[in-house]
């Protein structure tokens, strides 16, 4: 399952990030690594999440969320 496949409110821990090499690492930076847990706080008509990831906001698009592996908390 991705990231995309959550439900604002829902919550779900991460298991998988398959980006190049770069956006995995600007991810890294913001402290989404496997085992964290995000919570969706928004899906905006253009495919955009806006998630909670360590208390702070963050939006991403839809093809990025795509590549995101997640499970249910």
């Amino acid at each position: 399952m991705t990231l995309t496949n959550i439900e604002p409110g829902e919550s779900a821990r991460v298991l998988a990030i398959d980006l190049d090499s770069a956006r995995q690492h600007r991810l890294r930076a913001l402290g989404m690594i496997p085992g964290t847990q995000v919570t969706v706080l928004q899906k905006k008509r253009s495919g955009t999440l806006v998630i909670n990831l360590r208390g702070t906001r963050f939006a991403l698009g839809s093809a990025m969320a795509d590549q995101i592996g997640v499970e249910y908390v």
